[in-house]
């Protein structure tokens, strides 16, 4: 390509996404009226809580404003070393390691754990994070329909590389569906495999007290089931995780590129999301008051309820899903819309997320708004 070609390859790009009505535009949420929000992932509502903000800035007084360095050098902390050992108690898992987000968490755990001589099957809705890891794994991929057991045993079954790894979405960010994690998590024992759950969207959410869908269902102590998970949704600050076994950690630690190459988590995410893991462990009932909101903004918006706080709405088509959230905004709430490429399917939807903070007289309003924005909602 000349240099001359280059902006007209950029123009040309820009307005085939605009035909298509693909277009995405940045936007300061923090500008104009205020909002009901519906689209953030803030799910427990702790981002703005006054003790996980004191907590964010109590980390950056003692440490710094960064880590520094890579977590190999000197950027490793004792907060670092104090959330991860609350994270790793927390969800029943034998030991945790943090990232500076929830995507390197997942590039790094895939990456570090997959070779030229494995076979990784991942479901169709899987995450763009766990998608690009397979890449850079250079692992052999088979994609298999989304939830479909039977599909990931046959992918198992067949099987020639000597190693295997099954990715799931604990709970799904499109959908909002749950995996069958039991079932899953049986079939990779049962071909020598390991699970990689991702639970950015059950974590806090779902599961005893929040802890997720992996606790739920008694397999958080086996050495086959690894989980990756953010700090930028139930607990309101930034970051990643992955949880495993003492040996996955270490072997992470020497192996995961996105890992080793990064700077440390900083002080003040890790300060504040260790603040909302104490809120959490304090008040359980977060986590069922964010599920019955979902059930509530469920009801109104004419689809089942989730697995979570993640609700999804299908639209006709990108416009009208755009054209639903302004609608929304016009009436004080704010929702998000996923357009493809970024819906595994292929559908336009309106994705909406349930809050714990929520009161009863906002949830009202929320509910009345959908069923003037969503085709065929209330009726």
């Amino acid at each position: 390509m000349s240099q001359s070609s280059f902006p007209a390859w950029l123009a040309g790009q820009a307005a085939d996404r605009e035909e298509r009505g693909l277009t995405r535009r940045l936007a300061e949420s923090d500008r104009g009226e205020p909002l009901l929000d519906l689209a953030g992932n803030d799910y427990l509502g702790l981002a703005r809580d006054p003790r996980v903000v004191a907590g964010a800035v109590a980390a950056a007084h003692a440490y710094g404003a960064g880590a520094c360095a890579s977590r190999l050098v000197s950027g490793t902390l004792s907060i670092h070393t104090e959330l991860e050992q609350a994270l790793a108690a927390f969800t029943g898992f034998p030991a945790a390691l943090v990232f500076s987000t929830g995507y390197h968490a997942n590039l790094s755990v895939v990456q570090a754990l997959a070779d030229r001589d494995t076979l990784v099957v991942s479901d169709a809705h899987i995450h763009a994070s766990m998608i690009d890891a397979g890449r850079l794994a250079r692992a052999a991929v088979t994609v298999t329909p989304h939830n479909d057991v039977a599909a990931v045993g046959r992918a198992l079954a067949g099987r020639t590389q000597r190693r295997a790894l099954v990715l799931a979405e604990t709970i799904y960010s499109v959908l909002g569906d749950a995996a069958p994690v039991a079932e899953l998590a049986e079939l990779a024992a049962a071909y020598d495999g390991v699970l990689i759950a991702d639970e950015a969207h059950a974590l806090g959410v779902a599961g005893p007290g929040g802890r997720g869908l992996l606790a739920a269902h008694g397999l958080t102590g086996r050495p086959d089931v690894v989980a990756t998970a953010t700090l930028s949704k139930s607990f309101g600050a930034q970051g990643g995780v992955v949880l495993g076994s003492l040996a996955v950690r270490e072997h992470l630690v020497n192996r995961a590129r996105p890992f080793i190459y990064d700077t440390g988590l900083a002080p003040a995410a890790a300060g504040g999301a260790l603040a909302a893991l104490r809120i959490l462990r304090a008040d359980p009932a977060l986590a069922g008051r964010v599920r019955g909101n979902a059930a509530i903004l469920a009801r109104a918006a004419g689809v089942g309820a989730p697995a979570g706080a993640v609700l999804s709405v299908p639209m006709p088509g990108p416009r009208e899903a755009l054209a639903g959230v302004a609608a929304a905004a016009g009436h004080g709430l704010r929702i998000g819309c996923f357009r493809p490429p970024s819906t595994p399917d292929g559908i336009s939807r309106l994705r909406l997320t349930a809050h714990a903070h929520h009161t009863g007289e906002e949830l009202a309003l929320a509910a009345k708004v959908l069923r003037l924005v969503v085709p065929g909602a209330g009726r």
